[in-house]
C-alpha cells in the first residue's frame, strides 16, 4: 500500500527502495557481505508478502531486465578473449560436465517422484548455472580476479553465459514450442555473426573504435557511445532471435579489445549499480514468504544437497584441470550457488507449461536463498582451507 495518494507512485517506490537499500547496505557492509543479499531482502520486505509497498512488480522487473543486459556487458568487459581461449578446455568441458552431471542427478531424484523427462532436464539446467554477479563481486572483493583460480572460475562463468542460449532453445523444444524455418535461419545467421566477431577480435588483438579521439575528449559522447555499444549489441542479437544479454556480453568483449574499459566503466557504472540492483529487488519481490515457511525444511534440505553437489562437482572439475586442491576447493565454493540466469530458465519453463506454479515458486525460493547464503558458504570454505593449512 502506497503511503501518499497525491504523489506519483513511481516516485514513492523509488524513494522507499533507495531508503531500504541504503539501510540494509550499511548493515551488510559492517557484516562484510555482498550488497546483492540486501537487494533481494529489500524486494522481500517491500513486496506483497512484506509491507506491500511495491505493487507494480512488472515495472521493476522490466528495469531489472535492463540490469541483466548491463551486467552481462560489464562481465564481457572483464573478459580477455585470448586469455579465455587459453582455458577453453576447462571452460567448455567443465561446463558441459557440470550440466550433464546436474541433469543426471536430478534424473535420479525425479525417478522416485515420477517427474517428467522435460521437468528433470529443466531443473538440472537450473542448478547447473552459477551466479556471475555474485561470484565476480566476491572475486573482486577478495582480490582474486587476476589469480589463476580467479581466471579459471571466470572462464567457467563465461562458458555458462554462452551456453545459456542453447539451454533456452532446448527448453523451448521440450515445451513443444516450434520455431519457424525463418527464425531458425535467423538464429543460425546470428550465431555465425557472433562467432565471426569473436574471431575478428582474436585476430586483431586490439580494436580501434570509430572517432575514438573525439570520444575520449567529450564526456557526453562517451555516455551515448557506451549506451550504444551495450544496448546496440543487445538489439542486434535480439533481431536474430538470440538473447539480448549475449549481445551485450559480446559488446563488452569488443570494449575490452578496444582498451576502452576505463572510461566506459566510469560512464556506465552508476547505471549498472541502479539497474542490477533493481533486477535483484525484482527477484525478492517474487519470493512468497508463506510458501517458503510452508516448505521450509524441504527447501533447506534441497539447498544443502545443491551446495554439497555443486561444490564437489566443481572442485573435482577444477582439480582435474591442474589446480591445487586448495584452489579447486575454493573455486568449487565460489561456483556452488545457483545463478541469476536460472530465474530466466524457470520463468521460460513455467510459461511453456513444463513446470507448474509449485515448482516455479520452489525454484525461485531455492535460487534466491542460495544467492543469499553464498557469501557465508564461501567464508566457511575459506576457514576450512585455513584450518587444514594450520594443521599440516
Amino acid at each position: 500500500m502506497l503511503l501518499i495518494s497525491n504523489i506519483e507512485p513511481i516516485i514513492q517506490v523509488i524513494s522507499i527502495l533507495a531508503i531500504f537499500v541504503i539501510v540494509l547496505s550499511i548493515i551488510l557492509r559492517k557484516l562484510n557481505q555482498t550488497y546483492i543479499i540486501g537487494y533481494i531482502l529489500v524486494g522481500v520486505l517491500l513486496g506483497e508478502q512484506g509491507l506491500s509497498v511495491v505493487d507494480d512488480k512488472e515495472s521493476v522487473e522490466l528495469l531489472g531486465e535492463l540490469g541483466v543486459i548491463l551486467l552481462l556487458f560489464f562481465i564481457g568487459m572483464e573478459i580477455n578473449l585470448i586469455d579465455f581461449l587459453k582455458r577453453w578446455k576447462l571452460a567448455v568441458i567443465g561446463t558441459l560436465l557440470q550440466i550433464a552431471l546436474s541433469v543426471f542427478s536430478v534424473f535420479l531424484i525425479g525417478y522416485f517422484f515420477n517427474w517428467s523427462f522435460a521437468r528433470s532436464v529443466v531443473l538440472g539446467f537450473v542448478i547447473a548455472l552459477s551466479s556471475s554477479a555474485v561470484v565476480i563481486k566476491l572475486l573482486q572483493d577478495k582480490k582474486l580476479i587476476d589469480t589463476r583460480i580467479g581466471k579459471n572460475v571466470l572462464s567457467i562463468l563465461l562458458a555458462q553465459d554462452i551456453i545459456f542460449v542453447p539451454l533456452l532453445i532446448i527448453i523451448s523444444q521440450l515445451g513443444g514450442k516450434t520455431e519457424s524455418t525463418e527464425n531458425i535461419v535467423l538464429m543460425i545467421i546470428g550465431a555465425i555473426v557472433i562467432v565471426a566477431t569473436l574471431i575478428y577480435i582474436y585476430i586483431k588483438g586490439v580494436i580501434v573504435l570509430p572517432y575514438s579521439k573525439k570520444i575520449y575528449r567529450d564526456h557526453e559522447l562517451q555516455v551515448f557511445m557506451a549506451i550504444f555499444l551495450c544496448f546496440g549489441g543487445a538489439l542486434a542479437t535480439s533481431f536474430f532471435g538470440i538473447s539480448p544479454a549475449l549481445g551485450a556480453f559480446v559488446g563488452g568483449m569488443i570494449i575490452n579489445a578496444a582498451k576502452a574499459t576505463d572510461w566506459i566503466h566510469d560512464t556506465l557504472h552508476s547505471f549498472r549499480v541502479l539497474f542490477v540492483s533493481l533486477f535483484f529487488i525484482s527477484v525478492g519481490l517474487q519470493i512468497d514468504l508463506g510458501f517458503v515457511y510452508s516448505n521450509l525444511w524441504t527447501i533447506i534440505s534441497v539447498i544443502f544437497v545443491v551446495y554439497i553437489t555443486n561444490h564437489i562437482l566443481n572442485t573435482v572439475i577444477l582439480k582435474v584441470f591442474s589446480n591445487t586442491w586448495k584452489e579447486a576447493f575454493l573455486g568449487g565454493a565460489l561456483l556452488a550457488q545457483i545463478g541469476e540466469l536460472s530465474f530466466l530458465i524457470s520463468s521460460t519453463a513455467l510459461g511453456l507449461g513444463i513446470i507448474e506454479d509449485f515448482s516455479y515458486n520452489f525454484t525461485i525460493s531455492l535460487i534466491s536463498l542460495t544467492l543469499i547464503i553464498s557469501p557465508f558458504w564461501i567464508a566457511l570454505s575459506e576457514k576450512l582451507i585455513n584450518w587444514k593449512k594450520n594443521n599440516e
